[in-house]
Order: C-alpha cells, then sequence, then structure tokens
C-alpha cells in the first residue's frame, strides 16, 4: 500500500494505492489519524488504485468518520475500486460514507 497526501483549503486528499490489507491496516489508520489531529476536518480518500480493503481497513475508515463527525467533518471517497464498493456494500457500510465519481467532485460537495 502507498499513500499520497495533497492538502487543500477544504480537505486533505490520500490516494491510497495497493491493498489495505491486516498487514498495512495500521499504517492506513495512523495516515488518516495524523490527518485528523493536524486539524483535517474533511478527508477525501482516492481509491481508484486501491485493489483491496480488509476488515481491519474498514475499521480505520469509521474510527476516522466517527472522529471527523463532532468536527462536522467527513471522510469522502473519491473514484472508490469496484472492489472497495463491493467490500463497503457487503458489510452494509456504504450508507456511512460519501461516495463521489472524482475528486474535483468531492471537492466541490464541500
Amino acid at each position: 500500500m502507498d499513500i499520497e497526501i495533497r492538502e487543500h483549503k477544504r480537505a486533505n486528499v490520500l490516494r491510497v494505492t495497493g491493498r489495505v490489507d491486516a498487514s498495512v491496516a495500521a499504517k492506513f489508520e495512523e495516515s488518516l489519524q495524523s490527518q485528523i489531529e493536524g486539524g483535517a476536518t474533511h478527508v477525501i480518500l482516492e481509491m481508484d488504485g486501491t485493489d483491496y480493503i480488509s476488515s481491519a481497513g474498514v475499521r480505520a475508515l469509521i474510527a476516522a468518520q466517527k472522529a471527523l463527525k463532532p468536527k462536522g467533518g467527513a471522510v469522502i471517497l473519491a473514484q472508490p475500486s469496484v472492489r472497495v464498493k463491493e467490500v463497503l456494500e457487503m458489510a452494509g457500510l456504504d450508507p456511512l460514507f460519501r461516495v463521489f465519481p472524482d475528486t474535483e467532485a468531492a471537492l466541490g460537495s464541500l
């Protein structure tokens, strides 16, 4: 898994590529938490290059969403891969996250 971070006025964008499985879930969660602790209220995850996300990765998404909600923020998914969509849908968690076809649309929604 690789994570690229870009800061914008209204949100930080994290491009997540590769597999988010149990072996890297802690690194994924740390990346999300560091954005929140750094003052970000909205985190946009570009996940078109994410081949797989495990339950540990999904837990990190939920934890970040819970941390941002009281701040008036959210975790937003931009162009999630088919695999990421499937995992969230199977777990019944897709309603928890706003999903946009691309990063520009996600940024424009803020």
